[in-house]
């Protein structure tokens, strides 16, 4: 019997019938994979454990000709038992879970898996502001699906500047000087996102003087740029 191997973070779930449940996972190497989990909501059952959310696991399917396969077996990897300890966390890991499963495509690269288990992983720590996770992860989402913003030079293609503000253009993606300070955008809101959309991961954030307001005033901005390129 023709089987596979993967690795895998649960993105959705459906109940069917009296005890099955159709998984979405994200893998690194098969994109997202639809597979029937039989018997899995029986009180009993041997796959209930290892296919948590907020988990990665180790799993093995069978192809399906439907477009969903068959899981006949997992192990769990990795559970990120605190998010699901806090209200706020276990919130926010939903939104992550929903926004990948909306941004990206069936084959989707590996990038995408790193992302979503980097960010589960953070979120998972109590000492990372979870604001602060979720505004890494958008900005590492729009740098994915290649709609990061011109964080080196304005309008006229002259580079930033490290005084005055600016306005930010959507449609193009880049900064506009304003006169004296009638922008909303300073330079250190250009450097913060600089370092965010650069930064491997969202602990790195937690370094930066004032994060806590640069971060309020720059996730409005960073939302924006999602709404409109990529529809999260």
């Amino acid at each position: 019997m023709q089987r596979y191997t993967t690795t895998g973070i649960v993105l959705a779930r459906t109940d069917f019938g009296e005890a099955d449940r159709i998984l979405t996972f994200l893998t690194p190497d098969h994109g997202k994979v639809k597979a029937m989990a039989k018997g899995v909501r029986k009180s009993k059952a041997k796959l209930a454990g290892s296919i948590e959310l907020f988990s990665v696991s180790d799993l093995t399917l069978i192809p399906g000709r439907s477009g969903i396969d068959t899981l006949i077996s997992a192990r769990l990897v990795k559970h990120y038992g605190n998010i699901v300890k806090d209200l706020g966390r276990t919130s926010l890991g939903f939104e992550l879970l929903k926004m990948v499963n909306r941004a990206v495509e069936d084959a989707a690269e590996p990038a995408y898996f790193d992302l979503l288990r980097i960010g589960l992983e953070a979120l998972d720590d109590k000492q990372i502001e979870q604001s602060l996770t979720d505004l890494w992860f958008r900005m590492q989402l729009l740098k994915l699906t290649g709609h990061s913003p011109n964080l080196d030079s304005d309008k006229s293609g002259a580079k930033l500047k490290i005084s005055g503000t600016y306005s930010f253009h959507m449609d193009h993606m880049h900064f506009v000087p304003q006169l004296s300070d009638q922008g909303p955008y300073s330079a250190q809101h250009i450097k913060f996102l600089r370092l965010g959309f650069s930064a491997q991961r969202p602990k790195v954030l937690t370094r930066v003087s004032g994060v806590e307001a640069l971060a309020g005033e720059t996730q409005p901005l960073i939302q924006a740029m999602l709404n409109s390129y990529v529809r999260v």
